[in-house]
């Protein structure tokens, strides 16, 4: 087991909220990228679409996400998906810090994860020979 710890202290500035992303981890060959997510209250991610795929997972609080146009309700044991293209961002309008997970993946992190996991194999399979 490999276990990255999180410490609050490294949350920096990215896209308007303070986020720890899970990548690099070299132990970690996944088709995705992440981040753990805070948003302070009276306070909004920046307003962006990317070429990405993307899911939000709250974690605690509570917040507002905005896209295309609509307004809805964001709390803890929620999931909201995005796909490419879609304008999005989070509002916290409430007291407490909102914490949230976010995934995104590509085609390209696909491909580069295949690649990865098929040297990884072959690798393990000439060490065992």
């Amino acid at each position: 087991m490999d276990l990255s710890t999180f410490d609050p202290d490294q949350l920096r500035p990215d896209n308007g909220l303070l986020a720890k992303r899970l990548l690099p981890w070299t132990t970690l060959n996944a088709p995705f990228e992440g981040a753990w997510c805070v948003v302070r209250p009276g306070t909004a991610s920046t307003r962006h679409a990317h070429h990405e795929y993307e899911i939000f997972i709250a974690v605690s609080g509570e917040a507002v996400l905005e896209s295309e146009g609509e307004r809805a309700a964001f709390a803890a044991g929620d999931v909201a998906y995005f796909p490419p293209g879609t304008d999005h961002r989070v509002v916290n309008d409430g007291a407490a810090d909102f914490e949230m997970y976010g995934i995104w993946w590509d085609a390209g992190m696909t491909g580069a994860f295949t690649a990865r996991h098929e040297q990884n194999h072959e690798r393990d399979a000439q060490e065992e020979r």
